[in-house]
Parts: C-alpha cells; sequence; structure tokens
C-alpha cells in the first residue's frame, strides 16, 4: 500500500494531523499530495486526499459566505442518544416516509425527486433508549468524486455510528445497491467486516500496545511502533482484528478505510414486485447483511427497526445503584459491548474510578443477584452496577 512513502511526506501528514481549522488542514492537505510519489501503491491514498481537499474548500467557502450573511445548508449534524444512523439511499426510496414514520421528525414527502437536500435528525424511540436517526440527501452516481452534495453525504456517513440503507422495492433492488456500495467503496468506506480491521486510539501516555484480537502477518511490535513514531504517534493503543499486515496499520492511519455496520430497509413492500424483488437482493447479500422488509405506507415492518439498529451500534444498558438504596436508576447509561466494571466507574465519576474497590452486579452478567466482581468483570445489558469505592 504505502509503507514506501519517503520521510517528507510523513512529516507532511503529520502537519495534517495537527491542523486545527479547515484553512490549515487544507494548506497541510496540499503540501502532503505534493510530497507523495505517484505510483499505483499510492493511488488510493491520493485519490481520498484529493476529496479531502474537495471537501474543505466547499467547507471553507459555504463558511465563507455564512459569515457574509447568505445561507446554506447545515450538513454536520451533533451526535445525540444512544447513537447515530444514517439514512441513506437512492432518490424516491421512501426515506424521507421512513424517517416521518419511526420518529418524531417532520421530513418534507414528494415525489419529486432530491427533495432533501440537507440531513434530517429524528429521534426513535426504543424501550428506554433513544436513537438518532439522520436521512441524508441522495446518493446519487459521482458522490463519491464531489457530484452535486455526495461529499457532505460521504461525510455525514463517515462521522456515523452505523448506516440503513433503504432500497425501493418496486424498482431493481440490485441495481440499487450496487450503485450504493459502489460509491461507499470509492469512498474507503466499508459495509462488510473485512478479513482484518486495525483501530488506533491516540493517548497520552503507555508508548506503543498492541491489543490482538487477531494476528499480526509478517511484522512485529518493534515494526509497529517505528512505524508510528514516523508519523510521531508515540503513545496508542493498537487494536487488531483478524489478520492484517503492516500495510493495513499504515492504511489506518490515514483513516482511509472505515467499516460501519449496516442494515437493508427494503422499503415499499406494498407494491405488486416487491416479493419478488426482494428474493433477487436476498440472492445478491446472502447472509453478509441483515434486510428487514418494511412499508413506510402501511406501516408493516417497521417495528423492526428499533430492536435491529440497537443490535447494529454493538451498545448495552448499564443501570446503577447507589449502595443501601433499594432501586437502581431509571435512565440507564450506554456503553459500548466490552466495557468493563471500571470502566463504567469511570463514566459515572472520576473519584469511583480512582478508588475504586469492587461492584455488585445484578443481571445477565452474573451467576447470582447481587455477585461481588472486580474492575476487570465484563458488563452485559440490562445489568445493574452498585459502585463500591
Amino acid at each position: 500500500m504505502v509503507t514506501n512513502l519517503p520521510v517528507e511526506a510523513r512529516l507532511k501528514w503529520v502537519k495534517v494531523m495537527e491542523a486545527k481549522t479547515p484553512q490549515e488542514k487544507l494548506k497541510a492537505l496540499q503540501e502532503f499530495l505534493s510530497a507523495v510519489p505517484k505510483h499505483k501503491g499510492t493511488e488510493n491514498l491520493v485519490r481520498q486526499v484529493r476529496r479531502q481537499i474537495a471537501q474543505l474548500r466547499r467547507e471553507i467557502e459555504e463558511e465563507r459566505r455564512r459569515r457574509k450573511g447568505g445561507k446554506g445548508p447545515k450538513f454536520f449534524i451533533e451526535k445525540e442518544g444512544a447513537g447515530q444512523v444514517v439514512l441513506i439511499g437512492l432518490t424516491n426510496c421512501g426515506k424521507s416516509s421512513i424517517l416521518a414514520s419511526v420518529t418524531n421528525a417532520k421530513p418534507q414527502i414528494l415525489d419529486t425527486p432530491y427533495t432533501t437536500r440537507e440531513p434530517i435528525p429524528g429521534m426513535l424511540n426504543y424501550e428506554d433508549v433513544q436513537i438518532q436517526l439522520i436521512e441524508a440527501p441522495a446518493i446519487i452516481e459521482g458522490a463519491s468524486e464531489g457530484v452535486a452534495w455526495g461529499l457532505k453525504t460521504i461525510g455525514l456517513i463517515r462521522n456515523a455510528d452505523a448506516v440503513a440503507i433503504a432500497i425501493d422495492m418496486c424498482e431493481d433492488p440490485v441495481k440499487q445497491f450496487k450503485t450504493i456500495i459502489g460509491e461507499l467503496e470509492n469512498s474507503r468506506i466499508s459495509i462488510f467486516k473485512s478479513a482484518g480491521r486495525v483501530v488506533i486510539e491516540k493517548k497520552n501516555s503507555g508508548g506503543i500496545q498492541l491489543a490482538l484480537m487477531g494476528k499480526l502477518k509478517g511484522a512485529t511490535l518493534d515494526d509497529v511502533k517505528k512505524l508510528l513514531e514516523s508519523y510521531r504517534i508515540y503513545h496508542a493503543l493498537v487494536k487488531i482484528f483478524g489478520e492484517v499486515t503492516l500495510d493495513d496499520i499504515e492504511d489506518s492511519i490515514f483513516q482511509n478505510r472505515v467499516f460501519k455496520p449496516a442494515v437493508i430497509i427494503a422499503n415499499k413492500m406494498d407494491c405488486p414486485n416487491a416479493k419478488e424483488n426482494l428474493k433477487s437482493l436476498k440472492s445478491l447479500i446472502g447472509d453478509k447483511l441483515e434486510i428487514i422488509p418494511v412499508s413506510a405506507k402501511t406501516g408493516m415492518g417497521l417495528d423492526k427497526l428499533g430492536p435491529t439498529l440497537y443490535r447494529l451500534l454493538d451498545i448495552v444498558r448499564v443501570y446503577t445503584k447507589q449502595p443501601n438504596q433499594d432501586k437502581p436508576s431509571d435512565k440507564p447509561l450506554i456503553v459500548k459491548k466490552g466495557t468493563t466494571v471500571l470502566e463504567v466507574a469511570r463514566l459515572i465519576h472520576s473519584s469511583l474510578y480512582k478508588n475504586f474497590k469492587y461492584a455488585k452486579i445484578w443481571g445477565p452478567s452474573v451467576k447470582y443477584p447481587g455477585q461481588r466482581v472486580g474492575g476487570e468483570h465484563i458488563v452485559e445489558d440490562g445489568d445493574i452496577v452498585e459502585i463500591h469505592a
């Protein structure tokens, strides 16, 4: 991939990571691009950097217009609730109708193509949690290359926690899906779990550490340290899933490829040809992604959206309880699967984390109610946690 970048290019990328404003980042990206040798091994990197430059130029221009009193659509949506899921699809696939049916949002619903020109957020209630569902402007061919609002929609997807893909079952579902997946792939966004994946979490101390949930092929920890240090990354936790190489680790530094868990919403199942189209879609997808058949018009299947998105976000609910009190908190603490009791203590209060002794748990993660556990115990959905410090 890009392990043959010269030292000059690597140092230029450090400036990109250190940039604090869009203007600084734009200049740093341009300087980095000029230092990258152009050959087959850097094609994807160059393409991605050029997209970033185009996106930044548009953001800077829009900000300049706003300061002069002009108005424009707002594409960045602050995350709220248990997680942010972006709803994408081709024009007239029924995204607005789905959003209006399952959230408090009131989008404009018309038969006119490309009615939605900016992101529309809504909150979907599932049991005692809220999931933020955002309708994105339609995906169009060339979105990944900057056609119309394409790069902004791609940026919205990259910022989200998960993706819901709406497919119009009145039309050819295979063609729709291939168009969407093509634009995502061109933008280095994957919705299929690959054989290997790398996540780099930068820290303030501790040096370079490896967390192997898979295998590092053809390299050692020292190789990883040397690579990261060449980009002036001296403290980080490198999580490895599946089988990865040193090239994959370097690729993750540039954040070229991101994985977004996804679900397909097969909308308009009330159409006469919907069942046959659904068979075609299932034949293409297999068991790679979950498909939810729905009809925003009749309401069929929409009740499955909440639990499916909750599972997709890979989160669990934890209820806290103070010692000597009978009832736990009404509102749950939302954490990622795999979170430990000690991490829960830190989220509640820093003093509980620093002075942690043990915890008592009632719920599915323990063998009996009120079991005493240590800080490394992993919580599960529905656990009641009582911290002792």
